[in-house]
C-alpha cells in the first residue's frame, strides 16, 4: 500500500443556483481543442433540479460500479427528503446515461482537470461564484494497481458493448502485433 493524494470536489448544495457554469467551462476544458466548444452533455459535472424542492444538486462523475443500486435510500437532510439518484455519482449505472459521452458511449469521469501545468484547482470550483463547489486534498493509503485495472477493464467493457467482443480483440491483436514489431 502507498499513500496517495486523493482529490474532492465538495458539493454544498444549499449555496447552488442552478446557474451551470460549472458544466459549460467543465465540457469546454475537455473539448478538442481545448475551449473550442461547449456541449454540457460531454461535461463530467452536472447540476441536477429536483423541481418539487427547487434544489439544484451538483454532481460529478465518479468511480466504476458494476451493477445498478439494490435499493433506493432515501436522504434526509434538514426537513426535506431526496432520493439517491440525485447525489449519484456513478460512472458507468445502467439506469441512466448521466456520464457517458453522447458521441462514443465511454464513461466520463471526473479527471479533476489534470492538465500540464497543473491547475490549482478544478475548473469547476474556479467558475463557482456562489462557493457550492470546493476543492480539497488529502492523503490516504490506497491500493493504485487495483485502481488502474478498475479503469481498464471498464473502458473495455465499454468497448466491447459498443463494438463487440470480436472486433475488440482483433484491434487488440493488430495493435499487439504492431507493437512487437516495433521492438
Amino acid at each position: 500500500m502507498a499513500n496517495k493524494t486523493v482529490k474532492v470536489i465538495k458539493i454544498n448544495a444549499d449555496e447552488c443556483n442552478g446557474c451551470r457554469a460549472c458544466e459549460a467551462i467543465c465540457s469546454a476544458f475537455h473539448a478538442t481543442p481545448k475551449y473550442g466548444t461547449t456541449n454540457p452533455a460531454k461535461a463530467r459535472i452536472h447540476v441536477n433540479w429536483d423541481p418539487l424542492r427547487n434544489l439544484y444538486v451538483p454532481v460529478y462523475g465518479g468511480p466504476y460500479v458494476e451493477a445498478e443500486c439494490l435499493g433506493r435510500d432515501r436522504y434526509v437532510i434538514g426537513e426535506k427528503e431526496y432520493d439517491e439518484c440525485l447525489f449519484c455519482r456513478a460512472v458507468a449505472c445502467p439506469s441512466r446515461d448521466l456520464f457517458k459521452d453522447p458521441d462514443s458511449g465511454l464513461p466520463l469521469r471526473c479527471d479533476m482537470c489534470e492538465d500540464d501545468p497543473s491547475l490549482k484547482e478544478p475548473m469547476c470550483v474556479q467558475v463557482c461564484l456562489v462557493d457550492a463547489l470546493t476543492y480539497e486534498e488529502r492523503e490516504e493509503e490506497m491500493e493504485e494497481e487495483k485502481e488502474k485495472l478498475d479503469e481498464l477493464e471498464m473502458g473495455l467493457e465499454t468497448l466491447i458493448d459498443k463494438y463487440g467482443f470480436d472486433k475488440v480483440a482483433d484491434t487488440l491483436a493488430r495493435i499487439s502485433i504492431s507493437k512487437q514489431a516495433e521492438t
